[in-house]
Formats: structure tokens, sequence, C-alpha cells
């Protein structure tokens, strides 16, 4: 039974067989089929060793009492019962965005003469798609490396100290790469690199130095050294994952009390899941690190305003209607909405083509029902101990190829109301259609 230790997607998952959650955007995420395992981010008290002994379970512990475990899934429910667990989260992925850098920044005036500020004494960390280490703008006049630390999540072999995946490789093993006098013999030394360009690009605009280009096109803190990771995915997928992320800002965090240096980490990417307002676990870990040593964490935002992929406002004693527009070869996706856990409203779904089902029933758990070829899954949450608004996670599935196309209607039917406020999220990431979005979108939250 619920009880309100575990996000609302989490016990959907578990609620649906193996091959519903395949079919999902993000149902499977975390879940690993060949060891009928989960990987999950959990809040504990206590003796996480203690824990992860009682329930078999292997343990990452991070900062301030987090930590991603990978236990049986017969055995979550069990877990959640446990006094010391606080809060279970199933991991998310996470999507890389990229923004201009200087001038828009105003940096510009801040390295003149007056503020003379170039990252001098400060580590930048760039948690990414990892760095093209040769490039001449992440290497000083000598030649050597201006990267500390680099740690590979996806190379299987050396995880840094505390850790159980990838590859570490210090400031020195990327200097005796960069010495190597040909390719190959550089690869067998460090056979790290940056396929989409995307964590190179980044670190570019937070801390070149401009070798490249005669100083032309020089990054912010192009004085800083540098800790690069390159995020790794928990399971056979193209994106990583919210858990990679925690293990790597713990990482970076650890790393720079070791040097005994202020540290600015960079994360260009984001995700929609959650309720945006910084109660999900993995903004609470975020909120909380961000106390430890002298760290501060940036997070890029922006990039899909316009997009079409969230809608919200107030309901007040009236019916609101939203108008989803759904591609014509849309594959499964999910939708998310969020509402004051005291405020009651009707919730009904009427597909393209008219029918409607609903008022869905606002009971705890699961729900099934079909609508013409596409199949809905439907879990009502309860407030969490880090959240006290209420998520409804809803999957559209595909019957057969793809969910039916055209415009889908959500009603919401004000019953009793508190607070009146609403939030509706797509996906982010272009793992959607382009033709998929709300029709009158909100780009606030």
């Amino acid at each position: 039974m619920p009880n309100g230790k575990a996000d609302s997607e989490l016990n959907l998952a578990l609620g649906v067989s193996e091959e519903v959650r395949e079919k999902s955007l993000s149902l499977d995420v975390g879940y690993l089929p060949e060891t009928r395992q989960w990987e999950l981010i959990i809040k504990y008290s206590g003796d996480i060793n203690l824990i992860a002994e009682e329930f078999n379970m292997t343990v990452v512990p991070l900062l301030n009492q987090y930590a991603i475990v990978t236990i049986s899934e017969y055995l979550i429910e069990l877990l959640e019962e446990h006094p010391q667990i606080e809060f279970i989260e199933k991991p998310n992925r996470i999507f890389y965005e990229v923004n201009i850098g200087r001038r828009i920044s105003c940096i510009n005036s801040l390295q003149t003469s007056q503020y003379d500020l170039f990252g001098r004494g400060v580590i930048v960390a760039i948690i990414d798609s990892g760095i093209d280490y040769t490039h001449p703008d992440f290497r000083m006049n000598n030649g050597q490396t201006r990267i500390l630390d680099l740690w590979d999540q996806v190379i299987v072999g050396n995880p840094p100290e505390g850790f159980t995946i990838g590859s570490y490789y210090s400031r020195e093993d990327i200097n005796e790469a960069l010495e190597a006098t040909s390719e190959s013999s550089r690869m067998e030394i460090l056979p790290s690199f940056d396929i989409s360009g995307h964590g190179t690009h980044v670190a570019g605009i937070a801390a070149g130095n401009g070798r490249a280009s005669n100083g032309t096109y020089r990054g912010v803190a192009s004085e800083s050294e540098l800790i690069v990771v390159k995020l790794g995915s928990s399971v056979a997928d193209s994106f990583p994952t919210t858990t990679r992320l925690m293990e790597a800002i713990d990482f970076c965090i650890r790393k720079a009390i070791e040097y005994n240096m202020p540290i600015v980490i960079n994360l260009s990417f984001g995700n929609h899941y959650g309720a945006h307002n910084g109660s999900s676990i993995i903004e609470a870990y975020i909120n909380d690190v961000s106390s430890v040593g002298r760290n501060n964490i940036v997070i890029g935002t922006g990039n899909e305003g316009t997009a079409g992929g969230h809608v919200g406002g107030i309901i007040g004693n009236a019916i609101e209607t939203i108008e989803l527009a759904v591609g014509q070869y849309q594959f499964a996706f999910n939708l998310q909405i969020w509402k004051n856990f005291y405020d009651r409203f009707d919730i009904s779904i009427i597909s393209p083509g008219g029918t409607r089902v609903g008022p869905i029933p606002t009971r705890l758990g699961t729900q099934q029902f079909s609508i013409g070829p596409t199949e809905i899954y439907l879990y009502y949450g309860e407030p969490t101990p880090y959240n006290p608004e209420q998520q409804i996670f809803i999957e559209f599935f595909p019957r057969n190829n793809y969910v039916e196309a055209g415009i889908w209607q959500i009603e919401l039917v004000s019953i009793d109301i508190a607070v009146g406020n609403y939030d509706l999220c797509l996906p982010s990431g272009g793992v959607l259609s382009i033709e998929t979005r709300f029709t009158r979108p909100s780009v606030d939250t």
C-alpha cells in the first residue's frame, strides 16, 4: 500500500508490467531487467551499511545522508516501510542544454583591471558529456593539462574511491596521454572522449583560455583549473540519469574539499519531472550539499520556455479545459499533473475522437483504462515528506504503433477549492515529436 515515502512515478512503475514499462519514455529508467533490480535514490537516517546488509543491496553513500542504492524489486515495498528510510525516488533522464556565454552575461566588465576576475584559485567543474582533453583551450602554455581530475562514468574499470562505476584519471594520467606520440597510444592511456561535443562546448564557455584562437575566444574563468565528469547511464540508454548526476556532484565537492579550494559546478542540463518547486529528492540533495565546503552550483535554465511543455493556472470555481496536441507519429509519453492536495477537482480525459473517460476516481494507486487505440495508466499520488503537493502521473501508450493523434483534452472540474493552483508538464529534451505540445502553454515555471 502507498505510504507517502516513494514518489508517484516509482509507484506507477512498480504497479505495471515489465512490458508496459519498456514502452514508456520514463517508467523503465533505473530498472535492471537482467537482475530484476532497481537503482534508486534514497534519503535516510542512521547507518546506511546496516540497512544495506538487511536488504542485500549495494549502496553508494552520498553527502548529507543521501544514497544511490541497487535493490531487488520485491524488496522495495519493505524498504519503504523501514523506519530509517525517509524517502525513495526513481531516477529520471536528464538532457543537455547549451546557452551563449560572455557578453550578455556581463562577464567582460568584470575582467578589467578594476576587478581582474579570471578564475585564479578556483576550480570549475564541468559535469556533462565529457571533454576533448587534447583541446588547446584546456592546456597551459607548456602543453600540460589544466584538468585536475577526469571521471568518465562510461569507461569500465577504475572508479574513483567510494564509487562503483566508470574510470578515474588524474592530472598525471592526462599529461601522460598528452605526451603520447600517436592517437592510438594516447587512447590506450586515456580513452575518454566527448561524442556530442556538448561538454567541450560548455567547458569552453565556462573556462576555455583561448589558446586555440590566440585569445580571441576566451571563456569566463580562463585561469581556473578544472574537474570534469563525463556522465554515464545506469542502464542501456542514450541519456544519463539523475543518479549519475548526484554521484558526479558528490565527487566534485569531495575533491574540492580535498584540494582545499572553492569550486563552481556547472550543470547545463535538466528535465521536466517533479513539481518545479525544489521539492524532489534530487533538488533537495543539491540544496543540501550547496552548503558543504565552498561550492557554488550553477544550473542552466530557459531553453524550453516556449516549447509548449507546460501549462498552469488557478482553477477557482470553474471548469478548466487544457488542450494537448499529439503528433501524428507519437510513441508512448507521460504527463504530470500537480495540484494542492487539499483541493478537490475531478479530472476527465477526452480523446481526439470524442471518447471521454472520467471523472477519474480520486483513489490512491494505479488505474488503467483504454480510449480507442490508446492505453492509459494513471497513478494518484499523495503528499510526501518532501512535497505537500499532489502528483497525478499519467502514461499514454499506443495499443498498436502510435498514440492517437489530434487534440486531446484534459478537463478539470472544481469540487472544493482551497488554493486552486495546477500545473501540467510534458517530458523535455526532444523526446516528443515536435507536434506534441500544449496548444496554449505557459512559459513560466
